[in-house]
């Protein structure tokens, strides 16, 4: 027997996201979704495009941690100036990121939570990029901890596009709007429920649905065969330990021991 930790099944449902995307910009955020999209270009997906972050394409994901500068294998020069031409303006990028909040329709906040525009509460990092982004290019999402503080009936300030009829402004393009993945620390989710909704299509192991429910401050639509997240292969474990040779990702999920058990 051997173990697989939870972080790591997270990292393979968060890669499946970026399957059959095509040779299109994978864009990871955090160590999870770094992780996730390093992954995708070394085993199924190997015609995604990465960047080191800096200014350059990637044939070989750069690994997380200290490392010697000169470790990369460029493929070719895109500076941050040519990168929204080149991906984000032309959707040709997929974004894995982590909002603060998100609603039923996937409205994300990450500027500030409770109180008023004028005086919040608490005041965080702003919109950033995300109302260009969230109206240009795919993408998807990770939380390291499902509750309701984060999947909000309403999000106290929208930061990014979602799929919100009643907050859409009229004669406004919103074709390019495709929210793709939601993993979490329970299950993985998309906006496949009514009116592009949030549903439940698979619970990790040893998850029931009546958990997530009671996590989420809103109703969840479930599909119409909820599946089990599936473990990860021993390749992938491989390629996982190879992209985090100083195992970041351990700390990711406070509840992180090996926490499921399966056949060597």
């Amino acid at each position: 027997m051997s173990d697989i930790t939870l972080v790591d099944l997270c990292i393979v449902a968060c890669s499946e996201a970026f399957r059959g995307n095509g040779e299109i910009v994978a864009t990871g955020v955090g160590p999870v979704p770094r992780l996730a999209a390093g992954l995708a270009k070394l085993t199924h997906t190997p015609e995604l495009m990465m960047t080191d972050g800096e200014a350059y394409l990637v044939e070989q994901p750069v690994p997380l941690g200290p490392r010697k500068y000169d470790d990369r294998k460029p493929a070719g020069y895109l500076p941050f100036s040519r990168f929204f031409d080149s991906a984000v303006w032309s959707g040709r990028r997929h974004a894995m990121v982590t909002p603060t909040q998100l609603d039923r329709f996937g409205q994300i906040n990450l500027s500030y939570m409770g109180g008023t525009y004028d005086k919040p509460k608490t005041q965080m990092l702003g919109v950033r990029g995300f109302p260009g982004n969230t109206i240009y290019h795919p993408n998807s999402f990770f939380f390291p901890a499902h509750g309701p503080r984060v999947f909000v009936p309403q999000v106290d300030m929208i930061s990014g596009v979602g799929y919100n009829p009643a907050k859409r402004v009229g004669g406004g393009n919103f074709s390019g709007v495709s929210l793709r993945r939601i993993v979490t620390n329970l299950c993985v989710m998309d906006f496949g429920g009514p009116d592009n909704q949030i549903r439940v299509i698979s619970l990790h192991p040893g998850v029931m649905f009546e958990e997530v429910q009671a996590a989420t401050g809103f109703e969840l639509a479930q599909a119409d065969n909820v599946e089990v997240t599936r473990l990860p292969t021993a390749e992938e474990l491989a390629v996982i330990a190879s992209l985090d040779p100083h195992n970041v990702r351990a700390s990711v999920l406070k509840d992180n021991p090996p926490a499921i058990r399966a056949a060597a």
